[in-house]
Formats: C-alpha cells, structure tokens, sequence
C-alpha cells in the first residue's frame, strides 16, 4: 500500500469510528499484541484485509501511533510464520498527526490452501473466518468443506448401507440409459451393470449411491426425509412473522421425489402461489404474466438441487424455497464450491460439487451443463424489468433472491442524483436502491456510469475511478 493510500485509509478511518470486514484496527500503544492469529486466520479465509496498528478504538480511534514499528513489524513476520500455510503479509508505515502508523496487508489464499489456521491450536481450533468485523472460528462443516475440495472428496458417491438395488425405479434408468446410448452410441457394448456403475449410479459391488438414489429412487427420502425442498409462502416479509390476521404461512409444504420431481413440484409450486397480470401484447392479444420469469424460477432451482453439498453434515438440511410479498429466496447448504467467488459467478468454468449428478441431468435435458444458468437468469429478470438477483454465499449457505420490484430508469436516475448530493461510496449507494452493496459493479455500470457519462455526476478522485476512498458526487459539488 503506498503511503498516500495508507494516509487516506487511516483519515477515513478516524472519520467513520469503525472498523469494517476488511479493517481490523490494534492500538498497540502499550505494547504488541501477542495474537494476531485469529485475524491472520480470518483475513486469508474470508476476503483478505488489513490490520492498522497505532488508532486506539477503545479511546475513540485516537492516533496514538506506533513506538517501535521495526520491532513491530518483526513481531508480525514472527507470528504469521505460525501459521499454516503461512501468511506473508505486506508491511507499509506512514505518519499521521505527527505519529507513526503501520498496516499489516493480509491477503485472500487460494481455496486449495484454505484453511489458515494457528499451528499451535491445530485446524479444528485455529481456523477463523470474518463475519462484519469480527473473527469467528469456523464451523466443522466449514473446514470439511475446504478439505472436500482439496482432497477432492465425492459426497455424491457415498452409500448408505440400509439400502440396496431394489431402490432403483428400473423403468426411470432403462430410459436414461436409452437416451445416453442414443447420445453416445458406444456405450451400447456395455452391460447395464456397467453403465450404472460408470455413470455413478452405484459403487463397483453394485450398491446404490446418493448421486443414484436422489436420480432414480423409488423414494428418495428413504436416504434422508430431509433431502428434499420446504416451500412455504409468507404472510409478510420476515420470515415467520404473523400478519395482523395471525398467520405465519399462507402455504407451507414439504416437496421430495427425485431430482427432476422436485424441480418439477418446485417450478409448479411457484407459479401457483405467485401474482400473474394479463396485458395485451403487440398483436392485441391478452396474455397471463407472472410476476417472476419462470426461466429464471427455474435456474434457481435446478442450481439448489444439483449444487447442494450432499454429505452426512448436511444430510438433515432441506433446500429452502421462500416466497414473500417482494422477493423469492432458495438457499441450500453448500457455499459456492471450490475457486468458485461470488464475482466470478456465471463468468467462469466453475469447480462442481456434484459432476456425476450434472452429468446425468445434461443427458435428462434438464441443464445444459455448460455454466449458462446464471447469466439466463440475469438475461431474464433484466428482460421482465426487474431488479437484478442478489447472490449470497453465507457460512455454508448459497441464497439466490429475484425480487418482483420493476426498475423505473427515469425516477431511479432521479433518485440517484438526489441522493449524491453529498459524496458517496458505491457499495452505500448500490445499497439504497436495492442492488448488492458488496458486488456493486452491475449498478454502477448500468446506472451510476451512464450519468457521469451525461455529465450529471462525478468521481470525487476523477484520476483514480478505481480507488478504495472513492466516492461519487453530484457534478455541482466542490471536490476541492
């Protein structure tokens, strides 16, 4: 970080009297600190960050500088070759107030390396990640999930030993298999003992695997009663609230099957208990329309069911399915999976949980396999006028939400520009109109660029658009 950065990060600061997900802040003034472990650990777990020795928080972040930076820093280098793998962070000073501050910039480590954790507590009790500004230890299933990736474990081709062969609907596989010759027609040298085993369907004694059970059992749930999806529609907005007529759910069911039936259910689910309008298209025609592309309804769904982490951590979670007033929520347990990152989401060949599983729907034509689901749902819900879909990736958690609010451009430019009447961070401004503040970059070049363009708005530092203490501010406003 070069010093004039570090000045600017340390005013901002002081200014705002917080810390943030990416800012930890140690006084240091009595001393240095002897456990900066939980912090390294957190920091190269979650999104990287920066420790800033010499601000006092506990004295309303005073400058109270750094006595002894060199020793400082020596003290640091030691500490973070404790962990493992270790941290190397990167040490810059500069002087504010007339006192000396020190920062400490720790990077994000690549998913094969996760987990950071202190060595002299082990993994289960060393690992931290940051939530806000704070460092929490991670969860078990946290760190089996990083260890799954790296030691590429296959949850979907686990057995269960209470269930054998006889769980198989043969009518439902003879069909897959006609469609997967017909597609591959060497495959018709092979028995179809063969073909269930090569396809993961079962393991090489012929036992049936998750990946099998959840494609073509007869009652998939016998595996666990929790492997399935909860629908409910909400009386309010919060979840679980009781209208003012004393109702939590206006419908609240449990959908389980196969795969394909649940996404089936699932689909049909939401189009019963969502909103239609009938409009008259461009031939005078009328015209049912949902209040949520079915499209998009769809991807939501399909990415749950083939996404979800299928181990014995997760077995006794459901997929849930929420519908509110405003919003449709789907969450399953299992963050994004691997060197998948929010911001790379739909953009990049993505690392897959479950290739066995994707593999037999792209054959059933229920997915095209070739990562297309993300941007079809952008496509959709941008096509219906409606706000873009917020992506979530919650300790162990992925939720999609599509939001039944339409974009109204001319009054949200408006609003825009009123609300730059003072300067603005973009993640502060993408959170006031509804778009993802921590992935702002879908609002600021549909919305925010396309008006500093018109010469409605600014950039308060014009010679550095991507700089983290930049604000955008009416074009009216004096920068100086």
């Amino acid at each position: 970080m070069q010093e004039k950065e570090l000045k600017e990060l340390v005013g901002n600061i002081k200014k705002r009297k917080s810390e943030s997900p990416e800012i930890e802040i140690k006084s240091a003034k009595e001393g240095y600190p002897e456990k900066l472990y939980d912090t390294f650990s957190s920091f190269s777990n979650t999104n990287g960050g920066v420790i800033l020795f010499g601000i006092d928080e506990k004295a309303g972040y005073e400058i109270c500088g750094v006595k002894n930076p060199d020793l400082l820093e020596k003290k640091i280098v030691e500490q973070s070759k404790e962990m493992e793998p270790a941290v190397r962070p990167l040490i810059s000073i500069c002087e504010y107030e007339g006192k000396i501050i020190l920062a400490a910039e720790i990077a994000e480590m690549d998913s094969i390396s996760k987990p950071c954790f202190y060595s002299g507590r082990g993994k289960s009790k060393g690992s931290y990640i940051r939530v806000g500004d704070a460092d929490l230890p991670m969860t078990e299933y946290e760190i089996y999930s990083y260890d799954s990736f790296k030691y590429k474990t296959e949850d979907e081709l686990r057995i269960s030993p209470r269930i054998d062969e006889s769980i198989f609907n043969q009518i439902q596989l003879d069909g897959f298999f006609a469609k997967a010759v017909s597609l591959k027609p060497n495959l018709m040298n092979l028995d179809k003992k063969t073909l269930i085993n090569l396809n993961g369907f079962s393991d090489k004694d012929g036992r049936p695997t998750v990946c099998g059970i959840m494609l073509f059992g007869k009652y998939p749930q016998y595996l666990s009663p929790n492997l399935d999806i909860v629908a409910v529609v909400c009386a309010t907005k919060k979840y679980a609230e009781e209208s003012e007529e004393g109702e939590r759910f206006i419908v609240n069911k449990r959908l389980d099957g196969t795969i394909p039936q649940m996404l089936e259910t699932a689909i049909a689910f939401v189009q019963q208990n969502m909103a239609t309008a009938t409009v008259i298209d461009g031939t005078g025609h009328r015209k049912d329309v949902g209040e949520y592309p079915v499209k998009a309804v769809r991807e939501i769904i399909l990415n749950a069911l083939i996404h979800r982490d299928y181990s014995i951590h997760t077995e006794n979670e459901p997929i849930h399915l929420e519908m509110y007033p405003d919003r449709i929520e789907v969450s399953n347990p299992g963050g994004l999976y691997g060197r998948l990152t929010l911001e790379n989401l739909g953009k990049t060949k993505a690392d897959v949980r479950n290739p066995f599983i994707a593999a037999a729907l792209e054959i059933l034509d229920q997915t095209e396999n070739r990562y297309s689901g993300i941007p079809t749902i952008y496509s959709e819900m941008k096509k219906a006028g409606l706000m873009e879909p917020k992506f979530e990736n919650i300790r162990g958690t992925f939720k999609v939400t599509l939001y039944n609010k339409t974009i109204r451009t001319n009054d949200l430019q408006t609003k825009i520009i009123a609300f730059c009447g003072k300067p603005r961070k973009k993640e502060s401004l993408a959170k006031e109109f509804g778009f993802d503040e921590k992935h702002p970059s879908y609002f600021m070049s549909n919305y925010v660029i396309p008006l500093i363009e018109a010469g409605k708005l600014k950039y308060t530092i014009p010679d550095k658009p991507k700089s983290k203490n930049q604000k955008i501010v009416t074009a009216d406003w004096d920068c100086g």
